[in-house]
């Protein structure tokens, strides 16, 4: 029964989980799909929002996808992005790094999202540290 689990993995790992998601902070709220694949053996897991891949790099910065893990009753979500130095308003700012992990609760659809700020512009009017948040997922499909 084991080697036939193992035959059976790489398929459902190719399947993308697709959510509707809700993000409210103060007076703002707004709806987003998050769809999530797993790794397989020609391509690397990934991630998009609204359609857009957040695996990317460009003269902005770079993101990118640590890791996914999908289980029955979780998903786990890593990501990096670097920042360079940047002059906004005649103020310069460093370097920065966004740390996101992201769980995300299947049979409830709760998401928990932590991200840890250093340096840049996203420190300065974010502030540094570590901030955690809080949103609620529907399953548009169930795997």
């Amino acid at each position: 029964m084991l080697p036939l689990l193992f035959c059976a993995a790489p398929s459902l790992a190719a399947d993308a989980l697709v959510f509707t998601c809700e993000r409210s902070e103060k007076n703002y709220t707004e709806t987003y799909q998050l769809k999530v694949t797993a790794a397989s053996k020609n391509q690397k897991a990934k991630v998009f929002i609204d359609d857009r891949d957040l695996d990317r790099a460009s003269e902005l910065g770079r993101q990118t996808i640590k890791n996914v893990l999908i289980t029955e009753s979780t998903i786990l979500i890593s990501m990096e992005a670097q920042f360079p130095p940047e002059s906004f308003d005649g103020i310069q700012y460093g370097a920065g790094s966004v740390i996101t992990v992201i769980a995300i609760n299947r049979p409830t659809g709760q998401l928990r999202k932590s991200e840890t700020i250093k340096g840049g512009i996203l420190s300065a009017t974010l502030g540094e540290g570590t901030k955690t948040y809080q949103e609620q997922c529907i399953a548009a499909n169930q795997s």
